[in-house]
């Protein structure tokens, strides 16, 4: 079987803080992660190359054949076949972006000068056209619409849907409903003549919740009474999701449980949304929005009208927060309290609207196992130093420090 390798480029800075966790292969783009989605396309053995801090959790494997795909890339037959046709010591490229490469192990030439130097004079160049790529933190839920709609054609082709209860409401083609086995909805309306919806694995939707699709709902994950739903949204596997979201994506376990407006957002994994917590997504002078970017450590425009919140990993928000448009959240951050708090808040924040401190590493790690234990995992030793390697990393942010 292949051996490939999804490398993390410069770009994984550029998808910070969502990416402070994970290699950017491990983000839920449609139904599928970028990782499962390459796996439909070209079963084989996977690992990753990503950041130092992170590769005990993520290691690389090399065997004496290596492919090394650009983590960024959201796949397609076209490219998989160009991907597939590559022989050794060859490379495929588009404009200045490495798609993918070939190598043997151990060689010569070292592949990390390759992917942040494009030192890749002594290869076989082969070039390409029109790829598509997750280059932005925007780009997530931008691009949910297309990759829900691929990725609902991909899993549910040849897969039998269950039969949606009588006591629901089905506006549109039914064909573009899928329902996973021992999955439960009851006196919902469902509405896919604005894109599919993909209910997944031991899923409830609960009674009088509206969606719109495209939608997904992960496996074991939870709508709460009265939901509403527009697409398109992607929720991963074990949340619980409550009031209004729109064009958001909500990675796996974490949780708005509750009323409240989520929308062109994408929200990390174990974080919690506290009751009638709000975001802006659109400015009331309707002008592009900026956002912080952790390169430049400046706000940079999007270009974009609607631009919501993004928050990084075991971040928290307490009752009746407010977020600005365009706020970024780094992770294990607290934020709670009357008023708006800044834009940017930097990871181990605690505080609000008038004022913040530093979230203490130990207390930070007691939250976290207390609400990984709920869901029957631990905190371990390796996911202790990835956070610890983050605290230490982003205190030249929280400026109340020095």
């Amino acid at each position: 079987m292949q051996n490939i390798i999804l490398f993390d480029n410069n770009t994984w800075q550029g998808l910070l803080p969502i990416t402070y966790t994970k290699p950017i292969a491990k983000i839920r783009v449609g139904i599928m992660t970028i990782e499962e989605k390459w796996k439909r396309f070209i079963p084989a053995n996977y690992s990753y190359y990503t950041k130092d801090y992170l590769s005990e959790k993520f290691p690389p494997n090399l065997s004496d054949d290596n492919i090394f795909i650009n983590g960024t890339i959201l796949p397609d037959i076209d490219i998989t076949e160009k991907i597939l046709n590559l022989n050794q010591n060859s490379i495929l490229i588009y404009e200045d972006t490495i798609v993918a490469f070939r190598l043997p192990t151990p060689c010569k030439i070292n592949f990390e000068s390759i992917i942040f130097n494009n030192n890749y004079s002594k290869l076989n160049i082969i070039k390409t056209n029109n790829i598509n790529t997750i280059n932005n933190l925007w780009d997530i839920y931008q691009k949910t619409e297309t990759e829900l709609i691929k990725d609902f054609n991909l899993l549910s082709n040849g897969t039998n849907s269950c039969t949606l209860s009588a006591t629901n409401t089905l506006i549109g083609d039914k064909n573009n409903l899928f329902i996973s086995n021992r999955a439960k909805i009851e006196a919902c309306i469902l509405n896919t003549s604005t894109g599919p919806i993909f209910i997944d694995e031991d899923a409830e939707i609960m009674e009088g919740t509206v969606i719109r699709g495209p939608f997904y709902l992960g496996k074991h994950s939870t709508l709460k009474m009265s939901s509403k739903i527009y697409g398109a949204t992607s929720i991963g596997h074990n949340c619980k999701v409550g009031g209004e979201v729109n064009n958001s994506v909500i990675l796996d376990y974490s949780n708005k449980a509750h009323d409240g407006f989520l929308g062109n957002s994408v929200i990390g994994e174990w974080c919690n949304i506290g009751a009638d917590t709000n975001n802006s997504n659109l400015k009331n002078n309707y002008a592009e929005v900026k956002l912080w970017n952790y390169v430049e450590k400046r706000f940079k425009n999007t270009h974009n009208q609607f631009c919501g919140l993004f928050m990084g990993d075991h971040s928290k928000t307490g009752i009746n927060t407010m977020f600005n448009t365009g706020t970024v959240v780094g992770v294990s951050a607290n934020i709670f309290g009357p008023g708006f708090p800044r834009n940017f808040i930097p990871s181990f924040s605690w505080g609000g609207a008038t004022g913040f401190s530093t979230f203490n590493i130990d207390k930070s790690f007691e939250t976290a196992t207390t609400m990984m234990k709920r869901r029957g995992l631990i905190l371990d030793e390796v996911e202790k130093k990835i956070l610890l390697y983050i605290f230490n990393n982003s205190g030249e942010f929280r400026h109340w420090e020095k």
